[in-house]
Formats: structure tokens, sequence, C-alpha cells
């Protein structure tokens, strides 16, 4: 439906056709010719969808008089709008400044991140609708700066993601000290048992409003799902971006530290990457988003947290690194692309132990989608090939007669091949190189892959094994590892194996065997993995900084290092007295020695002293 058939204030309409606003999106067109009234509403919508505007259109009307003008000075806040982030509640004050600028509405926005006393000042001068995360409008109502007596509008962006935020008391605390004639609008992506709770505590016949049917899902999304084996994830997110060369993508991880190690590495492949957490200031934050927003920046690598609200329209592209945990977070990270109408992928890399976990989530969530395997180098160079000569064409087809000058002389020093070369190689030289994928040169199939077999040997097994670094299958060239913690700091390989792979950054299938002695345990990998596992197993580890794993010197054979932990000495155990049976004489003929009563001065018993009374 076109905004210039709805009954909204000349204010409005003109603000929207300024910004190019002309036809409305579905939640757009529910909120804003939907019968409700002023009934509290509990809207699903999925991310992107446009319900920013869509509650601005609902809240502003109301405080505009005849002319499309505020009716009143500003004073104390008519709307309050609460998001999870700072980010999100920035963007959305922005929206809602151009949306009421020609109705001269004010706006104030109260987040984290920022000096509370100059939000206070903006506060005391007036304001017509104020935007803030929780704690931060929890903070100001506290301290008596966020007058709450005249609000007669609440919208909650973002619902389930405040309350998976840990945010539930604190908008209970807002909730509670605005006004009970309010209008309520709550949007929510998904609606969990916490959203209906919350909403049934503090709407009154509220009205459900759903933009889409739940089984849609992000239509303008496309979903593609690649298995692959857990070391090759790197190389996976390297292949992806290569194959997709979207102007902007998201990389998702499941922690900090995976995502500041994927950055890193993806800057030392040569794309222009940044680590975006929730341990970064708040400037480093804005010049993160911004420099991405500027195209200095095409990859964002962010956690779940972290990119929460996140308003990044022109994001083509979006790569789950580490799965979603459920298919809330799979909903909501693919929500980044494909906002606004325009067309975007989302790419979920599977590793084969987690296959059966991620194809409940996409049932789930609705979703229908074949595992495809991984581009390799191969499929990206053809790829590199097509996009090189349409992008030399698109500057052929620009150039100007003046950009003809001085070609002769170039032309006389070499043929048109070798300048055509030249050309070809400049192009090529900035693109990063593709990655070689260990599950590409198995055949893409990762979960047919063999893995090796472990075993718990003892000391004298080790004779023929580790000297000549022979491995299960007698593959020569498989290396031997060794972890200074043997038998007598009770190793046991159930948790040997997940300190290992964590330690080197390998997977269970790169271990072969493992040989437990009194002091340390001696291990292979792999010879693939084993020059990788090496520098990564070196590293110290803070959470056991007195154990070490070391590439095995076979000419050290005889001499352990210092254990990790303390544990009986080497050699046969302390040898203890012989027990003697009552009846019977002891190992050489000799019968035990009885015990003398106390008192009678026998040899070896003291005297008892008696004392007169």
């Amino acid at each position: 439906m076109l905004f210039s058939e709805m009954s909204l204030p000349a204010t409005l309409q003109r603000a929207l056709a300024t910004r190019g606003y002309l036809e409305s999106t579905p939640v757009q067109e529910a909120i804003v010719t939907g019968a409700h009234g002023a009934r509290d509403l509990l809207v699903s919508s999925k991310t992107g969808s446009g319900k920013t505007i869509a509650f601005g259109l609902n809240v502003i009307p109301p405080m505009l008089n005849d002319a499309g003008l505020v009716a009143t000075p500003p004073g104390a806040p008519r709307a309050l709008i609460i998001a999870p982030t700072r980010e999100l509640a920035q963007q959305v004050a922005r929206e809602i400044t151009w949306l009421g600028a020609d109705a001269k509405l004010r706006v104030v926005t109260c987040v984290g991140g920022v000096d509370p006393r100059s939000e206070q000042r903006a506060l005391f001068q007036g304001c017509h609708v104020v935007v803030g995360t929780p704690g931060r409008l929890v903070d100001h109502i506290t301290r008596k700066a966020l007058d709450t007596k005249n609000i007669h509008s609440v919208v909650l962006d973002e619902a389930d993601e405040m309350l998976d935020m840990g945010f539930r008391e604190e908008l209970e605390t807002i909730l509670d000290a605005v006004p009970t004639e309010r209008q309520i609008l709550m949007f929510s992506a998904t609606m969990p048992r916490e959203t209906i709770a919350l909403a049934n505590r503090y709407t009154k016949d509220a009205v459900r409003v759903s933009a889409a049917q739940a089984s849609a899902g992000h239509e303008d999304i496309e979903t593609v799902v690649h298995v692959i084996a857990g070391q090759d994830r790197d190389r996976a997110v390297v292949n992806v971006l290569r194959q997709h060369e979207a102007t902007s993508t998201l990389v998702f991880c499941g922690t900090r530290d995976g995502a500041a190690h994927l950055a890193a590495t993806l800057i030392e492949r040569g794309f222009s990457a940044v680590a975006f957490s929730g341990e970064l200031s708040q400037p480093e934050r804005q010049r993160a988003l911004q420099s991405v927003r500027d195209g200095r920046t095409r990859v964002l690598v962010c956690t779940d947290v972290a990119a929460r609200g996140l308003d990044l329209p022109a994001v083509g592209l979006v790569i789950h690194a580490d799965p979603p945990a459920d298919a809330a977070a799979l909903q909501h990270r693919s929500g980044r692309t494909g906002r606004a109408g325009k067309k975007g992928t989302a790419v979920v890399l599977v590793p084969v132990h987690r296959l059966r976990q991620v194809e409940r989530l996409f049932a789930v969530a609705r979703l229908k989608t074949r595992p495809s395997p991984v581009p390799n180098a191969e499929r990206i160079r053809e790829l590199d090939a097509v996009r090189v000569l349409e992008r030399l064409k698109g500057k052929i087809e620009a150039l100007q007669p003046e950009d003809l000058t001085d070609t002769a002389a170039l032309l006389a020093l070499c043929t048109p091949e070798q300048l055509a070369a030249l050309v070809l190689q400049g192009e090529r030289s900035n693109l990063p190189d593709p990655e070689s994928l260990d599950a590409t040169e198995r055949g893409n199939d990762p979960a047919r892959a063999k893995k090796p077999t472990f075993a718990k040997k003892s000391a004298d097994d080790l004779a023929g094994t580790a000297g000549d670094d022979r491995s299960v299958d007698g593959n020569a060239d498989s290396v031997w590892f060794h972890v200074n913690i043997g038998r007598f700091q009770n190793a046991d390989p159930k948790w040997l194996l997940p300190m290992i792979c964590r330690r080197g950054a390998v997977e269970k299938r790169d271990i072969g065997r493992i040989v437990i002695l009194d002091s340390e345990t001696r291990f292979e990998i792999a010879p693939g993995r084993a020059e990788q596992f090496g520098k990564a197993a070196s590293q110290l580890d803070e959470r056991e900084p007195r154990v070490f794993i070391r590439r095995f010197d076979p000419s050290r054979a005889g001499s352990d290092e210092q254990p990790a932990r303390r544990g009986p000495p080497p050699g046969p155990p302390p040898r203890q007295a012989p027990r003697y049976n009552r009846d019977a004489t002891g190992p050489a003929g000799d019968a035990p020695p009885r015990r003398r009563p106390a008192g009678d001065g026998g040899e070896g018993v003291p005297k008892r002293k008696i004392r007169a009374r």
C-alpha cells in the first residue's frame, strides 16, 4: 500500500517522500491502517521489516495538531522507546528524528557509554520522545531525571532479545514507572515463553499483529549449508567470502576469542576485516561500524551479543562460522541481511559432529535446505576469471578519448598478449588467495572421512612404536608429541583428548595412538597437521601453566621431564611388613613376638607409674 493513500499528517507524508519511502511494508501497513485504535499491540515481525517506521507512524501522530506540528512544547516526554543495544537505540533515534523533523519533534537518546550528565541536561530542557537502553533509562528514572508522568506510548523494540540479555528486571521497573493508562507496543521477531509472560503482565487486551506467516521465514534470504571438517572452518570462511564477493559481510562466531582469532586470520589473508565484540569501548564500536558503512571494511566478525541491534542495511552476506545455538539465534543472525526488500545470502558452516543438531535446528525454524560442498580453490579461480573480465570490460567501456594518450609508446614496448597478461596480473594481485580444504581433498564429504582409532598402551608396548614413528595405519610419516602428564598424574584419554585438541586446535581424528607412561604421555599427530599443532600447542595456557606439549625426541626417551602434577615416585611400591597368623610361625620358623602386659617392666614397654594418693 502506498503511503500517500494512508491518512497520515502532511508533515509525515513529506518526510517519507523525501527519504524515498513510497510503498509500505506489511508490518507498516498493519500498524497504520489496522483497526486497533489505542489498544496494546503485540507484533511479530522479522528483523529488517521496517518496524522502526511502523511504530514511529503510530506514536508520533497523537502528538500533532491539525497543522501536522507538535501540539505541545518540549517538556516531559510523551513517548518512550526501549531498545536492547546502544547502536540500535541510536539508529532508532535517527529514524524518529528525520521522520518528525518537519513536525518540530524533539528526540533525546539515553544509552550507555555516553556521559549521563549531558543526557540529564537534554531531559531537563524538555523533549517529546525518549529512546534508550533499559539500564540507562532505569538510571535516569531512579535519579528523577526522566519524568514519566506524561508518557502515553511505550515501545519495546526487539523484546525477545532484551529478555535474552537479562533485562527483565529493568523492563519491569520502567513499565511500573509509567502511567497505567498508556499504550504498549511490543515488537519481537520471535515469541518465546518469557516474552509472552511479560506481555501478559503489562498489556491489556493486546492485539496480535503478524506481518507474515510463521513458516515464511526470511523469504528474501537464500540459506546455504556447507558441511565441513572441524579444522577447515577458517579456510571455509575464506573461500565463502571469495565466492560471494559481497560488499559487506557479517561473520558470526560463538565466542569473543573465536571472533578475534578469525578476524586476525582474515586480515592476514588480505581481507579488510575487523573484530566486533562486547569488550570494545563505545568509540571503538562506532569506528568499526562506521568503517563498514563507509565501505572501508568489508567483513565484520562478531558474536551474537555484540551484533544484537546492529543496523547495517547494506549487508549482503551472513556467514555462520559457528552454528547458531537455536532457531531464534539463526533467525536473528540471518536477519542482518535481506533487509528492506533486498536479497541476501546466509551461509551456515556445519562441522560433521554437529550435523544432527543443526538438522533439528532447521526443522524447528521451518527452513528446508540441502548441504552443498564448500567452494574449493579451483571453483574460486573459475569465478575470478569471469569476474575479472567483467570488471575490465566495464573499465574499458568507461575510457575517455583523453585516456588513450601515450598508449602507442607502451604498445611499442610489448606485445598485446604481454600487455593483457600484465593487466590480468594486476587485477588478480588484489584478490586474496583461495584456500585448499582438507574436506575437499577427501571428496568434499567430511562425514565419510575415516577416523583413526585410539588405543591406551602400556610402557612395554612403546618399544618399536614411538621410536620409529609408525602410526596405526603403518604411516611412517606420522609425528609424535608428548605431554608431561602420565599415569602418576591419573592421565586418562577421556580428558587428555579434549585438552590436546584444545591446545593444538585439531580434531580427534587428527590424533593417532596414545601411549601413557609414568610421568608423561606420548601421542601421534597426522603429518598434515603436525606443524600447525606444534605451533599452537607450544603456547602457554593460563588455565594449565605447568602443562607443556612438545615434539617427542627419541634421543631423550629414557628421561622424563618434570611432570605437571605431583605423584608417587617411580619404582616398585614400598615393602610392607609381613602379616602373621597367631597359630603359625613366621617365614623362618620364628613365632611373632608377643606383647607383654603394660606395667610389668618388659622390654620395650615402660613401667606404669603408680602414685600414692
